[in-house]
């Protein structure tokens, strides 16, 4: 079978969609990566022949995949959400597509358009997925992409580790959260421009994780089993603080305050009922289809 990816050119938006393109490749299909060349060398890197449709750098239009569909002649396309106009091109053109999500289903109003028919590949586990969001889907565990990366040395009993993403982070939000910490008795990690972690690694290693509420994080977190403290600043964050508060494994401070952040953490650590939270719904994500299992599958489903 020969299948084609095609996302948005981010971190954000690409990384979910590689777990299964991975798992098809090794399944003997032959994968192809509609995206910009940002996000080339990791795909190279993985055997996924990524191409740049058009003269795409972030969306891909509608005349941009286009002549790429009947290029490629793909038995199945997989559109991420965040590149509407590939998912409806397929379509119009008769070849078989199906959307892929990267996290809970976000609002209106943040600069995407929201996905609508087709059956879906979601990788949100069903407790923390909007209420409103399709019955026709197909669940897919959610796998963290990692990539080559720093794993700091472990130094105490406890690590908090900071994240705010490749988008909305600030230097202000950053030193406000490490200076917080810094009057708890912690190891602190934080991901700052130009220093490139094993977020999953590191991830798995922490006993809090402090993020903006970005989809990858929260995701990755869940699957640990590791509770968080949300400071959300736009787009999908809201909605995905709201829902991490909702189900007992994350705070959400009032204020973004060196004391609001201090406090958030010493509570989420002393407070075993957070943690007891984030296992649940890591048990959860362990029971949901994983890509190899899904790759197995599509075939059929096509």
């Amino acid at each position: 079978m020969r299948v084609l990816f095609a996302s948005m050119a981010s971190v954000g938006h690409t990384y979910p969609l590689v777990p299964l393109a991975v798992a098809l490749r090794a399944a003997g299909h032959e994968v192809h990566f509609a995206v910009g060349e940002e996000m080339h060398p990791e795909l190279d890197r993985l055997g996924l022949r990524p191409f740049r449709p058009g003269l795409v750098f972030g969306e891909i239009y509608a005349e941009d995949i286009a002549p790429e569909l009947e290029r490629v002649l793909p038995d199945l396309v997989i559109s991420g959400w965040s590149v509407p106009e590939v998912f409806r091109e397929a379509r119009r053109r008769a070849f078989p597509v199906l959307w892929h999500g990267f996290g809970r289903m976000f609002p209106d109003g943040i600069g995407l358009v929201r996905p609508e028919g087709g059956r879906h590949l979601d990788i949100c586990p069903p407790s923390l997925q909007d209420e409103g969001f399709t019955d026709d889907r197909l669940l897919l565990r959610p796998v963290p992409h990692v990539s080559p990366g720093e794993v700091p040395e472990r130094t105490h009993e406890k690590l908090v580790y900071v994240t705010f993403g490749t988008v909305f982070g600030t230097r202000d939000l950053l030193e406000t959260a490490v200076a917080g910490l810094g009057r708890l008795d912690v190891q602190v990690v934080a991901a700052t421009p130009g220093r490139w972690l094993a977020q999953a690694e590191v991830i798995r290693q922490a006993d809090v994780v402090i993020h903006h509420g970005g989809s990858g994080t929260m995701l990755t977190s869940l699957a640990e089993g590791v509770p968080q403290v949300v400071l959300p600043q736009g787009a999908d964050q809201l909605g995905n603080a709201e829902a991490l508060v909702r189900a007992g494994v994350a705070i959400r401070p009032d204020e973004a305050g060196v004391e609001a952040v201090a406090e958030s953490a010493r509570q989420v650590l002393l407070d075993d009922r957070y943690r007891e939270a984030a296992g649940q719904v890591a048990e959860e994500i362990r029971h949901m289809p994983s890509p190899d299992e899904v790759a197995t599958g599509l075939a059929d489903v096509v």
